[in-house]
């Protein structure tokens, strides 16, 4: 089986590029379940990356946002 590199992508209000942080191990289910709450609410979140460094997003200025398979080919948005 193909090694997964699960990323958050954020695509902000403000539009442009979305923004992809490779999440570490340890957070991906968390976030993946959790980032429908963060939209909601608008909160400010600490996630941890594959770095092990911590990001802070406001997910005020966030417009859509979800958990991705870097690895994954062919990509179409929203289809898996």
């Amino acid at each position: 089986m193909a090694e997964t590199k699960p990323a958050l992508v954020l695509h902000l209000v403000s539009g442009g590029e979305p923004l992809v942080f490779p999440l570490h191990a340890d957070v991906v289910d968390e976030v993946a379940s959790q980032v429908n709450l963060y939209l909601d609410h608008g909160s400010v979140q600490s996630i941890r990356d594959a770095d092990d460094r911590t990001v802070h997003v406001n997910f005020a200025h966030v417009a859509a946002a979800y958990v991705d398979d870097l690895q994954r080919s062919g990509k179409v948005f929203g289809m898996r």
